[in-house]
Protein backbone atom coordinates (compact mmCIF):
# COMPACT_ATOMS: atom_id res chain seq x y z
CA UNK A 1 0.00 0.00 0.00
CA UNK A 2 2.79 2.13 1.06
CA UNK A 3 4.34 1.81 -2.75
CA UNK A 4 1.29 2.34 -4.42
CA UNK A 5 1.01 5.91 -2.51
CA UNK A 6 4.74 6.50 -3.32
CA UNK A 7 4.31 6.02 -6.84
CA UNK A 8 1.39 7.90 -7.24
CA UNK A 9 3.19 10.83 -5.45
CA UNK A 10 5.71 10.87 -7.55
CA UNK A 11 3.81 11.03 -10.54
CA UNK A 12 2.28 13.63 -9.07
CA UNK A 13 5.18 15.13 -8.45
CA UNK A 14 6.21 14.40 -12.00
CA UNK A 15 3.22 16.01 -13.50
CA UNK A 16 3.20 19.47 -11.47
CA UNK A 17 6.98 19.32 -12.53
CA UNK A 18 5.98 19.19 -16.34
CA UNK A 19 3.18 21.77 -16.27
CA UNK A 20 5.70 23.90 -14.55
CA UNK A 21 8.26 23.73 -17.05
CA UNK A 22 5.73 23.98 -19.84
CA UNK A 23 4.35 27.47 -17.70
CA UNK A 24 7.89 28.54 -17.80
CA UNK A 25 8.54 28.17 -21.36
CA UNK A 26 5.74 28.97 -23.29
CA UNK A 27 4.06 31.58 -20.52
CA UNK A 28 6.38 34.32 -21.95
CA UNK A 29 4.51 34.21 -24.90
CA UNK A 30 0.85 34.06 -23.93
CA UNK A 31 0.57 37.86 -23.19
CA UNK A 32 1.60 38.80 -26.52
CA UNK A 33 -1.45 36.96 -28.09
CA UNK A 34 -3.74 39.52 -27.28
CA UNK A 35 -1.86 42.54 -27.97
CA UNK A 36 -1.07 40.95 -31.27
CA UNK A 37 -4.91 40.47 -32.37
CA UNK A 38 -5.15 43.72 -30.96
CA UNK A 39 -3.11 45.27 -33.59
CA UNK A 40 -4.40 42.96 -36.38
CA UNK A 41 -7.99 43.38 -36.02
CA UNK A 42 -7.76 47.42 -35.28
CA UNK A 43 -4.68 47.72 -38.22
CA UNK A 44 -3.44 50.13 -35.60
CA UNK A 45 0.22 49.74 -33.89
CA UNK A 46 -0.19 53.64 -32.21
CA UNK A 47 -1.08 52.12 -28.82
CA UNK A 48 2.24 49.36 -28.72
CA UNK A 49 5.73 50.83 -28.24
CA UNK A 50 8.33 48.31 -30.15
CA UNK A 51 10.55 49.13 -28.07
CA UNK A 52 9.47 46.51 -25.85
CA UNK A 53 10.71 43.83 -28.59
CA UNK A 54 13.51 45.47 -28.47
CA UNK A 55 14.22 44.98 -24.63
CA UNK A 56 13.37 41.60 -24.91
CA UNK A 57 15.23 40.63 -28.15
CA UNK A 58 17.99 41.90 -26.26
CA UNK A 59 17.52 40.45 -22.98
CA UNK A 60 16.91 36.67 -24.38
CA UNK A 61 19.99 37.20 -26.52
CA UNK A 62 22.36 37.89 -23.99
CA UNK A 63 20.41 34.80 -21.72
CA UNK A 64 21.17 32.84 -24.30
CA UNK A 65 24.95 33.35 -24.43
CA UNK A 66 25.03 33.66 -20.32
CA UNK A 67 23.58 30.16 -21.03
CA UNK A 68 27.08 29.21 -22.59
CA UNK A 69 29.27 30.60 -19.88
CA UNK A 70 27.03 29.49 -17.19
CA UNK A 71 24.71 26.87 -17.60
CA UNK A 72 21.66 27.30 -15.90
CA UNK A 73 18.36 25.17 -16.48
CA UNK A 74 17.46 24.07 -19.90
CA UNK A 75 13.54 25.27 -19.95
CA UNK A 76 14.89 28.61 -19.26
CA UNK A 77 17.30 28.82 -22.48
CA UNK A 78 14.46 27.49 -24.60
CA UNK A 79 12.05 29.96 -23.28
CA UNK A 80 14.37 32.63 -25.05
CA UNK A 81 14.39 31.06 -28.06
CA UNK A 82 10.83 31.04 -28.39
CA UNK A 83 10.24 34.30 -26.73
CA UNK A 84 12.87 35.73 -29.59
CA UNK A 85 10.97 33.74 -32.18
CA UNK A 86 7.46 35.43 -30.70
CA UNK A 87 9.04 39.03 -30.68
CA UNK A 88 10.28 38.65 -34.19
CA UNK A 89 6.79 37.78 -34.47
CA UNK A 90 5.07 41.35 -33.47
CA UNK A 91 7.34 42.93 -35.31
CA UNK A 92 6.75 41.49 -38.53
CA UNK A 93 3.11 42.64 -37.95
CA UNK A 94 3.42 46.22 -36.75
CA UNK A 95 5.83 46.76 -39.50
CA UNK A 96 3.83 45.45 -41.67
CA UNK A 97 0.66 47.26 -40.46
CA UNK A 98 2.32 50.94 -40.46
CA UNK A 99 3.39 50.69 -44.12
CA UNK A 100 0.24 49.60 -45.19
CA UNK A 101 -1.02 52.69 -43.40
CA UNK A 102 1.03 54.90 -44.85
CA UNK A 103 -1.36 57.36 -47.25
CA UNK A 104 1.66 58.77 -48.61
CA UNK A 105 4.47 56.58 -49.00
CA UNK A 106 7.86 58.52 -47.36
CA UNK A 107 11.93 57.59 -48.00
CA UNK A 108 12.07 53.48 -46.75
CA UNK A 109 14.41 53.79 -43.55
CA UNK A 110 16.74 50.80 -43.60
CA UNK A 111 19.28 49.09 -40.91
CA UNK A 112 22.26 50.16 -43.79
CA UNK A 113 21.89 53.93 -43.47
CA UNK A 114 22.69 53.76 -40.03
CA UNK A 115 20.86 56.56 -39.40
CA UNK A 116 20.00 56.96 -35.33
CA UNK A 117 17.40 58.73 -35.62
CA UNK A 118 15.39 55.82 -37.53
CA UNK A 119 16.63 53.00 -34.84
CA UNK A 120 14.30 50.43 -34.70
CA UNK A 121 11.66 53.06 -36.96
CA UNK A 122 13.02 50.40 -40.01
CA UNK A 123 10.37 50.31 -42.72
CA UNK A 124 11.27 47.01 -43.77
CA UNK A 125 11.36 44.17 -41.54
CA UNK A 126 14.44 42.87 -43.47
CA UNK A 127 16.30 45.79 -41.53
CA UNK A 128 15.15 44.47 -38.08
CA UNK A 129 17.08 40.63 -38.77
CA UNK A 130 19.98 42.67 -40.33
CA UNK A 131 20.90 43.88 -36.55
CA UNK A 132 19.69 41.21 -35.05
CA UNK A 133 22.43 39.28 -36.94
CA UNK A 134 25.17 42.11 -36.15
CA UNK A 135 24.16 41.90 -32.63
CA UNK A 136 24.39 38.36 -32.73
CA UNK A 137 28.07 38.45 -33.98
CA UNK A 138 28.98 40.69 -31.57
CA UNK A 139 27.76 39.22 -28.79
CA UNK A 140 29.65 35.92 -30.06
CA UNK A 141 33.02 37.36 -30.87
CA UNK A 142 33.23 38.85 -27.30
CA UNK A 143 31.42 35.72 -25.52
CA UNK A 144 33.99 33.66 -27.32
CA UNK A 145 37.38 35.77 -26.06
CA UNK A 146 36.11 36.63 -22.47
CA UNK A 147 34.16 32.99 -22.04
CA UNK A 148 37.01 31.96 -19.24
CA UNK A 149 36.37 35.46 -17.20
CA UNK A 150 33.93 34.74 -14.56
CA UNK A 151 33.34 37.99 -13.65
CA UNK A 152 32.33 38.66 -17.42
CA UNK A 153 29.96 35.80 -17.76
CA UNK A 154 28.09 37.10 -14.28
CA UNK A 155 28.17 40.43 -16.34
CA UNK A 156 26.63 39.04 -19.05
CA UNK A 157 23.70 37.50 -17.10
CA UNK A 158 23.01 40.82 -14.82
CA UNK A 159 22.65 43.05 -18.41
CA UNK A 160 20.19 40.30 -19.77
CA UNK A 161 18.18 40.20 -16.62
CA UNK A 162 18.77 43.89 -16.71
CA UNK A 163 17.20 44.37 -19.63
CA UNK A 164 14.54 41.96 -19.11
CA UNK A 165 13.52 43.91 -15.75
CA UNK A 166 13.03 46.95 -18.06
CA UNK A 167 10.53 45.43 -20.40
CA UNK A 168 7.74 47.43 -19.18
CA UNK A 169 9.62 50.67 -19.31
CA UNK A 170 9.12 51.70 -22.62
CA UNK A 171 5.49 51.06 -22.58
CA UNK A 172 5.49 52.96 -19.44
CA UNK A 173 6.67 55.74 -21.28
CA UNK A 174 4.35 55.42 -24.88
CA UNK A 175 1.41 54.99 -22.28
CA UNK A 176 2.70 58.73 -20.73
CA UNK A 177 3.54 60.56 -24.27
CA UNK A 178 -0.18 59.78 -25.39
CA UNK A 179 -1.93 60.24 -22.21
CA UNK A 180 -3.75 57.15 -22.88
CA UNK A 181 -3.44 53.61 -22.44
CA UNK A 182 -5.94 52.73 -25.48
CA UNK A 183 -4.63 50.59 -28.15
CA UNK A 184 -2.50 48.22 -25.30
CA UNK A 185 -3.90 45.40 -24.53
CA UNK A 186 -4.63 45.65 -20.60
CA UNK A 187 -5.16 41.88 -20.81
CA UNK A 188 -1.33 41.43 -22.26
CA UNK A 189 -0.09 43.51 -18.42
CA UNK A 190 -2.11 41.40 -16.74
CA UNK A 191 -0.37 38.24 -17.94
CA UNK A 192 2.89 40.08 -17.57
CA UNK A 193 2.06 40.50 -14.03
CA UNK A 194 0.79 36.93 -13.31
CA UNK A 195 3.73 35.35 -15.26
CA UNK A 196 6.13 37.90 -13.33
CA UNK A 197 5.31 37.01 -10.49
CA UNK A 198 5.25 33.21 -11.07
CA UNK A 199 8.24 33.14 -12.40
CA UNK A 200 9.94 34.94 -9.80
CA UNK A 201 8.05 32.51 -7.28
CA UNK A 202 9.73 29.52 -9.93
CA UNK A 203 13.20 31.36 -9.83
CA UNK A 204 13.45 30.99 -6.04
CA UNK A 205 12.34 28.16 -5.77
CA UNK A 206 14.41 26.10 -8.18
CA UNK A 207 17.36 28.53 -6.82
CA UNK A 208 18.21 29.91 -10.54
CA UNK A 209 21.19 32.58 -10.08
CA UNK A 210 20.32 35.19 -8.62
CA UNK A 211 20.09 37.87 -11.40
CA UNK A 212 16.63 35.47 -12.33
CA UNK A 213 14.95 36.93 -9.59
CA UNK A 214 15.99 40.22 -8.82
CA UNK A 215 14.15 40.83 -12.47
CA UNK A 216 11.75 39.30 -11.54
CA UNK A 217 11.18 41.56 -8.50
CA UNK A 218 11.35 44.81 -10.57
CA UNK A 219 9.63 43.70 -13.57
CA UNK A 220 6.45 43.17 -11.33
CA UNK A 221 7.40 46.47 -10.06
CA UNK A 222 6.64 48.08 -13.68
CA UNK A 223 3.76 45.70 -14.31
CA UNK A 224 2.02 47.24 -11.15
CA UNK A 225 3.09 51.07 -12.54
CA UNK A 226 1.58 50.21 -15.83
CA UNK A 227 -1.80 49.17 -13.97
CA UNK A 228 -1.86 52.12 -12.38
CA UNK A 229 -1.60 54.56 -15.40
CA UNK A 230 -4.88 52.44 -16.91
CA UNK A 231 -6.64 53.04 -13.71
CA UNK A 232 -5.40 56.75 -13.59
CA UNK A 233 -5.60 57.54 -17.76
CA UNK A 234 -8.81 55.73 -18.14
CA UNK A 235 -10.74 57.83 -14.59
CA UNK A 236 -8.80 60.93 -16.26
CA UNK A 237 -10.47 60.47 -19.92
CA UNK A 238 -13.92 59.70 -18.32
CA UNK A 239 -13.28 63.17 -15.83
CA UNK A 240 -12.64 64.96 -19.52
CA UNK A 241 -15.68 63.41 -20.87
CA UNK A 242 -18.09 64.60 -18.23
CA UNK A 243 -17.30 67.85 -18.33
CA UNK A 244 -17.54 68.11 -21.91
CA UNK A 245 -21.03 66.88 -21.29
CA UNK A 246 -22.05 69.60 -18.87
CA UNK A 247 -23.93 72.87 -20.51
CA UNK A 248 -22.08 76.15 -19.73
Amino acid sequence: MDTVVDELSLSLSNVVKWIAIGAIVFGGIVPYIPQYKEIKRTEDTEGFSLFVCLTLLIANTLRIFFWFGKQYELPLLIQSIIMNITMLAMVHLCVNIRNKNQIIRSKDKVFSDFDLQYFWAWTDFISYIDFLIVFHIACGIVMYLFIDVPLFVELVGFLAVLFEAMLGVPQLKKNYQNKSTLGMSVQMVLMWTTGDIFKTIYFLVRQAPPQFWICGVLQILIDIGILTQVYWYRNSSGVRAKKQDMPD
